[in-house]
């Protein structure tokens, strides 16, 4: 992120660029764009501006679905919003998307490191957006001891502010997923049986021939 963030100017745009080329037909409000890259409004403001002026992106008004409880009842609203979307005809669309998303995103012990505020991290494997495969079940697959749910979720979701991508994951105490991967879990096996990247491995799951 540190290369790109002085190639782009700030680790805002990066961020920002991102979000929109990993959703090229979704719109964003300006809350949506601060929320799900995590920055903040006054610094969206200025990148947009800049990426409007560059028409990578373009302004679109959009219906917003809400749903609501009311009185114990569903309730959905509409509502019109204004916000932003990638330009598809964009001329350099193609080189910034192999560069910003078929690119690594964390280093390997980056992630682990990460990762370890939600316990003691045992196994992590990567699929997905990380190896580039959309036909991957999950992105990342979590093994610790003492899992602390809130930490992991919080990790994740900094990564996601990242990529500019929401990440599929899975995540296990040590003994269950020992058990589902003896019991031939379809989870595991659909993980293990496909393309993936193990980054981090004190289980010895391969030394177990699985």
């Amino acid at each position: 992120m540190e290369i790109l963030s002085k190639l782009f100017g700030s680790e805002a745009r990066v961020k920002i660029m991102r979000l929109f080329l990993f959703n090229p037909d979704q719109p964003f409000s300006l809350s949506d764009i601060a929320n799900r890259a995590k920055v903040k409004t006054a610094a969206v403001k200025k990148e947009l501006s800049v990426l409007k002026n560059a028409h990578m992106i373009h302004v679109k008004r959009f219906m917003r679905i809400l749903e609501t409880v009311k009185l114990g009842k569903p309730k959905v609203t509409k509502k019109w919003e204004g916000g932003w979307v990638l330009n598809q005809s964009f001329p350099y669309m193609s080189q910034l998307q192999n560069l910003l998303i078929y690119t690594v995103f964390v280093k390997p012990d980056e992630l682990v490191r990460r990762l370890s505020v939600a316990g003691k991290v045992k196994l992590v494997i990567i699929a997905g957006v990380f190896i580039q495969d959309t036909d991957s079940r999950i992105d990342i697959l979590v093994v610790a001891d003492h899992l602390k749910d809130g930490q992991l979720s919080n990790a994740i979701k900094n990564l996601e502010a990242e990529i500019g991508k929401e990440l599929k994951y899975a995540a296990f105490e040590t003994p269950d997923f020992q058990y589902r991967l003896g019991m031939y879990d379809k989870l595991v096996r659909d993980v293990l049986d496909y393309p993936h990247t193990t980054i981090y491995d004190k289980i010895g799951v391969y030394e177990r021939k699985v």
